[in-house]
């Protein structure tokens, strides 16, 4: 079968080429490839710059945002042939670290983990790939090729994860998010904003054309310049350019809160054998770490039905490479305890309703397309 693949360290080697089939050994369920995306840490790898085959290996099949179709469920009982999954990136480490054994991978603290694509293990970027279930998520029909964004909005989702974590140590109420960048990144980053409620702005160095168009079809408002322009403080600052000034600036721009979901790189000195870096190293990046995912079935509403992030916390917690998976099912979770510090809310009441459409590509084919 054919695949994506490079040599780690090494510019300049990534190339197309036939690889044996999935070994059953990485997994029981059998997946066809429909997308793989594409992001910085991919441009990272192909050019030499981070990465690691696995052990024993020289070259590694790239790939961490993942759709896919099963071919073969395996003998699990979880899925079933012609279910549309993600694949979990990050794996926690053997030891385990304290925060891996609690199922925390995102916050790895001795580095030890692997991930898929990344980090010693073989990426989605194969026409056939293999998984275990419990690091498989099953992605609604509805969503079609839109699944394959799963992984960068947790990205996002951890940003926001982070920035309620510190916000809720005393009484805050956030009204107003500033996100720095409309790319991808930052046009998930404003979508979940407006999710929760908030009143979003969008600062870009472009004046015209496609970023404003979208970000205004979000209901976020649009600003060109740098943020000290912007003309208010706001609650939030989430960092979505990866752009060391821009960092500065968002760091000094508000008082109250910041966030970085960027990309942020730590150079790698080429090595032939993989070091284990420590977490801090590649945490709140792009790059880096993630979390749980998805978009409500209700976007609108007030009280409890504005607030879908209590839904996904505990509900539905999936990770890419940093997120922690403690469930695969995106059933309703009730409670009313407040959450944990690593759950993602704003109020102590807690009503999920599960995970539905994801719409943030333009040109995003209908449900029901032919690939299905």
């Amino acid at each position: 079968m054919k695949a994506i693949t490079v040599e780690p360290h090494k510019p300049e080697t990534a190339r197309l080429e036939d690889i044996p089939e999935p070994d059953p050994r990485a997994g029981s369920v059998l997946v066809e490839a429909i997308a793989v995306g594409v992001c910085g840490t991919d441009v990272e790898i192909v050019e030499g710059k981070y990465g690691w085959a696995p052990r024993g290996e020289t070259r590694l099949v790239l790939g961490h945002e993942s759709l896919g179709r099963v071919v073969d469920p395996g003998t699990s009982g979880a899925f079933q042939k012609g279910d549309l999954v993600v694949g979990i990136v990050r794996r926690p480490d053997p030891v385990p670290c304290p925060n891996c054994a609690v199922g925390e991978w995102d916050m790895c603290r001795n580095g030890q983990y692997t991930e898929r694509g990344i980090k010693e293990i073989d990426g989605f970027m194969s026409e056939r790939w293999r998984i275990e279930p419990e690091y498989a998520i099953k992605i609604d029909r509805s969503l079609g090729l839109l699944g394959v964004l799963l992984e960068p909005t947790t990205v996002v989702t951890k940003a926001w994860e982070q920035v309620l974590a510190v916000g809720q140590r005393a009484f805050w109420v956030p009204q107003t998010v500033l996100v720095t960048g409309a790319g991808p990144i930052g046009l998930l980053a404003a979508l979940v904003g407006r999710l929760q409620g908030l009143e979003v702005h969008v600062l870009d160095r472009v004046e015209s054309g496609t970023k404003p168009d979208l970000v205004r079809a979000l209901g976020a408002t649009y600003h060109t310049g740098n943020i000290a322009g912007v003309g208010f403080e706001p609650d939030v600052i989430v960092e979505c350019t990866g752009v060391g000034q821009v960092i500065n600036d968002a760091v000094r721009g508000s008082r109250r809160e910041v966030s970085c979901a960027s990309p942020v790189s730590v150079p790698a000195e080429p090595r032939l054998a993989p070091p284990r870096p420590t977490s801090r190293q590649r945490q709140c990046s792009k790059t880096t770490s993630s979390s749980a995912a998805s978009t409500p079935t209700s976007v609108t509403g007030t009280g409890r039905d504005r607030h879908w992030p209590t839904r996904i916390a505990r509900g539905w917690r999936v990770s890419s490479r940093g997120a922690s998976h403690r469930r695969r099912s995106c059933a309703p979770s009730s409670g009313s305890r407040r959450t944990s510090r690593s759950s993602f809310s704003l109020r102590r009441h807690d009503r999920g309703e599960g995970c539905s459409q994801l719409s943030s590509r333009s040109q995003a084919r209908s449900p029901g397309h032919d690939f299905l």
